[in-house]
């Protein structure tokens, strides 16, 4: 059970202002809500703790490094008692960059990175395929309309 936690009104001002810019120095942050750096850092420390900030990453534009194929990818598999363990077969195909269990016609939904269509062919044959799925659906992305970050002040 995920246990939910409340957000204050500091705790919303960091979090906006970090997700625009997790870079943004702790001193600038506690300057713009008008408390210490020590207490910004303090408050930092607790949402973290509490599972509400899970680290800060680099956003690297994929097709930039050579990756310019996107697909999602529905699996079926053949029975219920296989999601533990090609869950974990899936994280081991470093391509493959999320994973979802679903509701609706699939048992799996999975995003995918590839360098083209070739590529991806050859990540189905040889990773996808010898995991013993019963089948699985390709959807190729021609293009990311955009993708963002839920915003924190979403009352």
């Amino acid at each position: 059970t995920m246990e939910q936690y409340e957000l204050d009104e500091l705790d919303e001002k960091i979090l906006s202002m970090m997700v625009k810019d997790a870079r943004k120095p702790f001193l600038e942050v506690a300057r713009e809500c008008n408390v210490s750096g020590a207490a910004i850092h303090q408050r930092i420390q607790k949402l973290i703790h509490a599972g509400v900030v899970k680290g800060s990453e680099f956003i690297i534009d994929n097709s930039k490094i050579g990756f310019k194929t996107c697909a999602y990818m529905g699996l079926f598999l053949q029975s219920s008692d296989q999601y533990a363990s090609i869950t974990e077969a899936l994280k081991q195909i470093p391509e493959i960059v999320e994973c979802h269990h679903t509701t609706g016609k699939y048992d799996l939904f999975v995003k995918i990175y590839a360098r083209d269509n070739e590529h991806l062919l050859s990540i189905i044959h040889k990773k996808l395929l010898p995991l013993g799925l019963a089948r699985t659906e390709t959807l190729i992305s021609f293009k990311e309309g955009f993708r963002r970050r839920l915003p924190i002040d979403i009352g």
